[in-house]
């Protein structure tokens, strides 16, 4: 056996070596071929280069300073609110630029809107706007005056001095006349809306009364900045309307019936909200105007703490308080800068004619920015701008 077997070796040495066998290859390769492989392959290996590409080159941020940091926005701090002039000035001349002639057609002005004030002057839409100034503050007493105010449940009431005076008149703005024909004007809604009611005080002269609304907060400070500007001031009495309660002017409307003691008990509470008007006016108050027995209780009242009484002439001037007087028209009942101006020509018109006239309106931008208008050349048109205060007359005189 071992010599057959070294035979073998003998006779196969120096023989160049066999070539191996590739049977075991075949399935292997054949295998490969296949696009699933193939495609799973392709894969592999992108995800092997990519590990290694990171293992070698490392994070590319790798080493950098870094911090995390819980970032929170801070809220803009509020834009404090804008003056009456820059509230009233170059924005409320878009309320004038809708004004056409020719029976409102612009195409009939040449495209142009056009309204021509009382004093000859003229705001296009494409011209120069007209700006009414800021008037020179000229300030009045500070209120409280000594010995003009009691304290009462809710807040000083006013009340006629020892002396004889009286809040009707040391808080009214001096007046003296010139012999020209009178006109006054009341803006009225005041003390709500701080925009609308800086514009007033600022934009409208000093003989110019303004009105304020008794719910409004920061009454009294409203009305220490309209007395240092020049304006005397009134306060508003809510009063029942026809359709109330669904038309409701407040916790405190004085009402038809109420009877003496509600209608004295619910103005104590609104003369007490702040110091420093001369007189009242109505706020709404068809219903409470017919009843004698609420009537006669409000004005008694006014009557005895030296109280002026102006209503916006739906009171057929009844008589009573300290002193009376009622509007001769409403200005602004149609809200547009034609309507307004009209009034206030009719306005005109009526001062000429009987040499005093009385108009009332509501703080609409449109009414305010009108009234400062017109009211700027009055002068010029032969007349003279009054307080409402001067308007007023004692009963039975």
């Amino acid at each position: 056996m071992f010599a057959k077997r070294q035979s073998a070796l003998a006779a196969t040495a120096g023989l160049a070596p066999r070539p191996r066998s590739r049977m075991g290859m075949k399935p292997v390769v054949a295998a490969l071929k296949k696009p699933p492989v193939i495609a799973g392959l392709a894969g592999l290996f992108l995800l092997t280069t990519s590990a290694l590409f990171l293992t070698v080159l490392g994070d590319p941020r790798a080493g950098s300073p870094s911090a995390r940091v819980a970032l929170e926005r801070e809220q803009a701090a509020p834009a404090p609110a804008p003056s009456g002039f820059d509230a009233f000035s170059s924005g409320a001349m878009g309320l004038y630029q809708n004004l056409t002639g020719a029976g409102g057609d612009p195409a009939a002005m040449g495209g142009e809107a056009v309204i021509t004030l009382p004093d000859g002057a003229s705001v296009a839409g494409g011209g120069a706007a007209y700006s009414a100034p800021v008037h020179a503050a000229s300030p009045l007493a500070r209120a409280p005056i000594a010995g003009l105010s009691q304290p009462g449940p809710n807040g000083p009431l006013p009340m006629i001095a020892p002396d004889g005076r009286v809040p009707a008149q040391a808080y009214a703005r001096p007046f003296r006349p010139n012999g020209k024909p009178r006109v006054a004007l009341i803006v009225g809604g005041l003390g709500l809306n701080a925009v609308t009611t800086r514009a007033a005080i600022e934009r409208l002269p000093p003989e110019v009364t303004l009105s304020f609304v008794p719910y409004a907060e920061n009454l009294q400070s409203w009305i220490d900045q309209a007395r240092a500007q020049g304006h005397e001031v009134m306060l508003e009495m809510p009063m029942e309307p026809t359709g109330y309660p669904n038309n409701d002017p407040g916790p405190y409307t004085l009402l038809a019936d109420g009877g003496p003691d509600d209608v004295q008990a619910k103005m104590e509470w609104l003369l007490g909200r702040a110091t420093g008007y001369f007189g009242v006016t109505n706020y709404l108050g068809d219903r409470f105007a017919a009843s004698d027995a609420g009537m006669g209780a409000f004005l008694t009242v006014l009557r005895q703490r030296g109280i002026s009484f102006l209503d916006d002439g739906s009171f057929q001037r009844r008589p009573g308080a300290w002193a009376r007087a009622s509007a001769d028209r409403i200005i602004d009942q149609t809200q547009s800068p034609a309507a307004i101006v009209s009034a206030l020509n009719g306005l005109e018109a009526q001062a000429k004619l009987r040499g005093s006239a009385l108009g009332t309106g509501f703080s609409y931008p449109v009414t305010v920015e009108a009234a400062a208008r017109w009211s700027a050349g009055l002068e010029q048109r032969g007349l003279q701008l009054a307080p409402a205060s001067a308007m007023t007359m004692r009963p039975g005189r």
